[in-house]
């Protein structure tokens, strides 16, 4: 449960990273700035800790599969922009990815 909840820190950490780094208007705005500093650091601290229990392979995935998932749906909500249809079909495919990672392989319970 512990791996879990590092990882799902280290997913939320990024992905406020991220959505700060828009904001931080290329590092000349200083609070959005320290936001995506911060993020990132404890994103890449929780994945590490992640690592202890899941396989790399299988920890990236998920993370950066999330993580584009949750971003493009933010860039959507928060930030206006449009997502068309291919682009709605590949975030399904990038989520169908995690969710047979996570029922279906061994590698997971590793």
């Amino acid at each position: 449960m512990q791996k879990w909840l590092f990882l799902a820190v280290a997913i939320v950490s990024e992905v406020i990273a991220t959505s700060a780094l828009k904001s931080s208007d290329g590092f000349s705005r200083l609070w959005p700035s320290l936001l995506v500093v911060t993020g990132y650091a404890s994103a890449f601290y929780f994945l590490s800790l992640t690592l202890k229990f899941i396989p790399v392979a299988v920890a990236y995935a998920i993370w950066s599969g999330a993580g584009v998932a949750l971003i493009a749906l933010i860039s959507w909500l928060v930030f206006g922009e449009s997502l068309d249809t291919p682009a709605i079909i590949g975030l399904l495919l990038i989520i169908a990815g995690v969710t047979v990672l996570n029922v279906f392989s061994r590698t997971v319970s590793h």
